[in-house]
């Protein structure tokens, strides 16, 4: 390639004598022979070429046979998957099946115990710090100062990354705008409502820019209002700024509106991944069902009648007068059916629904997992959480 065709690039170096940050402009590869505006110190700086970040066939991330033990309890357990770049990347489980530890290992923050996972092309153990670079975490914890203001948080951070301070206003300018938070900008976090204080979390992990930015459990705690605003912050961030995302839930909804592709987990291991799409099919092409039933004089033995016949696998109460029962075999409908009208039973409505992430979680891990999901879903994730707005109780 000519070199009138290369495009410039523009890059920051600090001096090693008295570390004033300076921005200095050439084509990728390129050395150049520098002076500090500060102390006068001459010294040779190569703009970062393009091949000198390694290349992984179009991932931002891959993991190979990736295992993480604390003493003899293995979190994660021999995980395996890549993460296409430009995507957003879906883990779903309930609490403790190991999303969490697998994202502290690809930031850095614990070390495998064995395998291995490139993000960014950089090895997660031997090359930290180059990986830390390409990153951006958003934690399940919020990582602010609530004395401090939305402007003083994130330039505190943006300190950390060198960044000088005119370049770093300007983005943190943007970045306020970005989420619309500018009117804010100078009140103290502690003042904040909890949707307020994420949306300043989340773009606390943009100031350097990141190709990746991994969500861990983004919208836990917040109410329908603030959930919806992350959830449409998140896809702004990945159409409008090209970053990959990778986003950890135990929401069914929230991973299908979001995810191209889902990787299921239980207890360490990847059970399925694919598009939502793809993974329902695990499901339709079976013989389980789920069905909504309206009963207008819906009473608890009804429900108890229902719960005990070997077909059914698990039943919601919605409403006073709604039911979701999922099931197993190709008698289930009559036998549900049959069952409500001898004790009583005034059916308005059957509808049989289409599958759901919760029906193949539940096909793939079984019923106690599902449960977790459930329980966590109806105390955590409050109302906003999924398509179904009313409130939703479990017959055990």
């Amino acid at each position: 390639m000519e070199q009138d065709q290369i495009k410039s690039s523009t890059y920051q170096f600090k001096c090693p004598h008295c570390e004033t940050i300076g921005e200095y402009t050439g084509a990728p590869g390129e050395q150049l022979i520098v002076t500090c505006a500060e102390c006068n110190t001459k010294g040779r700086v190569t703009i970062p070429g393009f091949s000198q970040q390694p290349t992984m066939n179009g991932n931002a991330i891959e993991i190979s046979h990736l295992r993480k033990l604390f003493g003899d309890f293995a979190a994660v357990d021999d995980v395996s998957f890549f993460v296409k770049k430009g995507e957003i990347f879906g883990l779903l489980g309930p609490n403790g099946a190991g999303k969490s530890t697998i994202i502290r290992m690809l930031c850095t923050l614990t070390r495998p115990t064995k395998g291995t996972a490139l993000v960014a092309g950089y090895d997660v153990t031997k090359q930290a710090g180059k990986v830390r670079q390409h990153i951006g975490l958003v934690s399940e914890k919020l990582i602010m100062y609530d004395e401090l203001t939305a402007r003083e948080n994130l330039k505190l951070f943006g300190k950390l990354y060198n960044i000088p301070n005119d370049l770093l206003n300007k983005r943190i300018d943007e970045l306020l705008r970005f989420v619309r938070m500018e009117k804010w900008a100078d009140q103290r976090i502690s003042t904040f409502s909890t949707g307020m204080k994420q949306r300043i979390n989340v773009i606390r992990a943009l100031v350097n820019q990141p190709e990746i930015l991994f969500l861990d459990e983004p919208t836990l705690g917040l109410d329908p209002q603030s959930t919806a605003e992350i959830r449409e912050l998140t896809k702004r961030i990945n159409q409008e700024h090209g970053t990959t995302i990778i986003l950890t839930t135990h929401i069914m909804f929230e991973a299908e509106a979001l995810c191209r592709r889902i990787g299921i987990i239980d207890h360490g291991n990847i059970v399925a991944l694919d598009t939502p799409v793809n993974l329902k099919k695990l499901v339709s092409g079976t013989d389980a069902s789920t069905f909504e039933i309206e009963i207008a004089n819906l009473e608890p033995p009804m429900m108890n009648a229902v719960q005990k016949l070997p077909l059914v696998k698990s039943l919601v109460q919605e409403d006073a007068s709604h039911l979701l029962v999922r099931t197993s075999g190709n008698d289930a409908f009559d036998s549900i059916v049959d069952s409500l009208r001898k004790n009583g039973a005034k059916v308005r409505m059957v509808k049989n629904l289409e599958p759901t992430l919760e029906d193949v979680f539940l096909h793939l891990t079984g019923r106690e997992a599902r449960e977790k999901i459930s329980e966590n879903h109806t105390t955590s994730a409050g109302p906003g959480h999924g398509p179904r707005r009313r409130r939703t109780k479990r017959i055990r």
